[in-house]
């Protein structure tokens, strides 16, 4: 019960994610500056934004639905932070580990959309419905190819479990090359769960406020500002472990350093394509992940399959 305690709160559960978090917020929005020549803002700005929304008052809207406005922000977080438990960090095993976990990973990581388009709509804001129903839409044209992406390496690997893939890689090292096309969609779609540049139409500052956060202060938009730090954490980390197998044998120490620099790398990635596109309309956000994120994610999953029966397993 105590171990138990200490992987949910401390590490790699809560504690650590926030930490985490607030260092990847960091060098995301340090590098994306650094990119378009802005001097960007110091190593402390995440926490000094996180204390200063705790000290203010919460305002809930008169009419709003108390009790949603105020829940969606936790149910977010402990989303966000319980997904982690499933993801092997270094070595080969996760904390919590059984066959399919994978979709449970995916699965978890889909409840903060779910709780950006009810914390909109429940907070009953012209501003908070219309951020809220882009979010949604947003989800409907990324979460598919999320999927496809997914299902290629696990397809190569015979397994639905994340530590089953890595086991699987572990013992053939180079393998991971064959799905770089899922990791370039992965990457794409990471945008879009972070509601980021060019994916950031629920949250365009010039148009609707700040999307379905519009209503939100205080404790209750510093905690949503945490989950989606949070939620950048793990879902760098997924990719890690999906796309970037390798180094698994290297010890906890070493293991744990090289996941550190994965998820930098990701993170890195990541702000280079914000840097480099403009915003998308909705529509062209939709268009695109359909046309273009699927039909890749496709591609993958048809290359793996023929793979599947030419390789050695």
């Amino acid at each position: 019960m105590l171990q138990a305690f200490f992987y949910l709160i401390v590490f790699p559960g809560f504690l650590f994610l926030s930490l985490a978090g607030m260092v990847a917020e960091f060098c995301d929005r340090k590098l994306y500056a650094r990119m378009q020549n802005r001097q960007g803002p110091p190593w402390f700005q995440p926490l000094a934004d996180f204390i200063k929304l705790s000290s203010k008052e919460d305002i809930i809207p008169e009419e709003a639905d108390p009790l949603m406005f105020t829940m969606m922000p936790l149910v977010a977080l402990a989303a966000a932070a319980t997904a982690i438990i499933y993801i092997p960090i270094w070595g080969t095993k996760a904390l919590f580990s059984f066959e399919g976990d994978l979709v449970i990973v995916v699965y978890l990581l889909t409840i903060p959309t779910m709780t950006f388009f009810l914390a909109g709509w429940y907070s009953a804001s012209l501003y908070s419905m219309i951020g809220a129903v882009r979010s949604l839409t947003q989800l409907l044209a990324y979460e598919v190819p999320l999927y496809l992406a997914l299902l290629a390496p696990a397809c190569l690997a015979d397994s639905w479990s994340l530590a089953g893939m890595a086991n699987y890689y572990g013992a053939h090292p180079f393998y991971w090359l064959f799905n770089l096309i899922g990791f370039g969609v992965a990457l794409v779609v990471m945008l879009g769960k972070l509601e980021k540049v060019p994916f950031d139409t629920p949250e365009a500052e010039t148009e609707i406020v700040a999307g379905a956060f519009t209503e939100y202060s205080g404790r209750l938009l510093a905690l949503f500002r945490m989950a989606i730090s949070i939620e950048m954490v793990v879902l760098a980390s997924l990719l890690a472990a999906v796309f970037l197998p390798f180094g698994l044998n290297l010890g906890p120490v070493a293991g744990f350093l090289l996941y550190l620099v994965k998820i930098a790398f990701v993170i890195a990635l990541t702000s280079l394509l914000r840097t480099i596109f403009a915003r998308f309309r909705i529509d062209q956000m939709v268009d695109f992940c359909w046309r273009y994120v699927a039909s890749a994610a496709i591609l993958q999953l048809l290359i793996n399959i023929i793979l599947k029966g030419v390789l050695p397993q």
